[in-house]
């Protein structure tokens, strides 16, 4: 059982290895494969550079072209791709009637991920939504090898971010945030290798929950902190009784230190102006008046 283990974690990470180094390959046996068009497309070429002659100056200005500086352009001719790959930047040449062009932007590109009603490990259904910033690092598989490469790159997004969520908890979801964003750019960009496309980056922008859930997480956080706030209360009560009984004992040495904390009890009465006042009188001092 082991020895199988071992075996398969050596197969993939095989075809980990292997996965940039055959996407290399096909890219480069699309740039350099058979550009062979057969007799009958030579004659069309032929007669392509033959109208283009005859009618200089004027199919000079369909033969230019001009692609910016974050752009190249993918040409075709007679249907088969032209060796040498994309063109671009700047100026470059193609026959008419026989040679067309693709544009392919190379710069990053940014889409918000739909918010996804996904089922998390645990049973709670979650709303996340997300952004992916990718671009096209091949621009030759990027038309060569799939219809829409924005389309499927989108729609793989939104099912990625549905599996990976599908595997965590609640908490998890919560809380690494980070870790599922790393999880879900590895596996695009490993699935939109073959496409000539790079996922950059991948955040995962909010995560709603049911409002049930909300209530019920309000509820849990407010009796934590009641408890909490109980708790700090009732140390700060027994701190206090600690206090008032070392106090109590320096009193009970000096008998004049009682005094001396009636008179500033009276101090203190005094500055806020109250207009009543009450003095403790011993009970020894009633008990003369009640004998007359």
């Amino acid at each position: 059982m082991e020895n199988e283990d071992m075996a398969l974690k050596d197969a993939k990470r095989r075809e980990r290895q292997s996965g940039p180094s055959s996407t290399l390959h096909d890219a480069e046996a699309l740039e350099n494969g058979d550009t062979n068009i057969g007799v009958c497309g030579w004659l069309l070429v032929l007669l392509s550079l033959l109208l283009m002659i005859v009618t200089l100056p004027i199919s000079i200005w369909m033969c230019i072209k001009i692609v910016k500086e974050y752009e190249r352009a993918i040409i075709f001719r007679l249907g088969r791709l032209v060796r040498g790959g994309a063109k671009g930047p700047g100026l470059f040449f193609i026959l008419p009637c026989t040679d067309s062009f693709i544009n392919v932007d190379m710069r990053t590109i940014t889409f918000d991920i739909p918010p996804q009603e996904v089922l998390t490990k645990d049973s709670v259904t979650v709303s996340v939504d997300g952004v992916v910033y990718y671009r096209v690092q091949n621009a030759t598989l990027a038309v060569a090898n799939i219809t829409n490469a924005d389309a499927a790159t989108r729609l793989l997004a939104q099912t990625t971010l549905r599996n990976v969520l599908g595997t965590k908890n609640l908490a998890e979801i919560l809380s690494d945030r980070e870790e599922i964003a790393h999880s879900m750019q590895s596996t695009l960009d490993d699935a939109t290798d073959d496409w000539g496309i790079k996922v950059e980056r991948v955040e995962i922008k909010d995560v709603k929950l049911p409002l049930q859930l909300q209530r019920a997480m309000a509820a849990e956080a407010e009796a934590t902190r009641e408890a909490r706030a109980k708790v700090i209360a009732a140390e700060g009560e027994m701190n206090a009784s600690r206090a008032l009984k070392e106090a109590s004992l320096v009193i009970a040495e000096s008998p004049s230190a009682l005094q001396l904390r009636y008179l500033q009890t009276l101090n203190t009465i005094a500055a806020e102006k109250n207009s009543t006042i009450i003095f403790p009188l011993p009970l020894e001092m009633m008990q003369g008046f009640t004998k007359r």
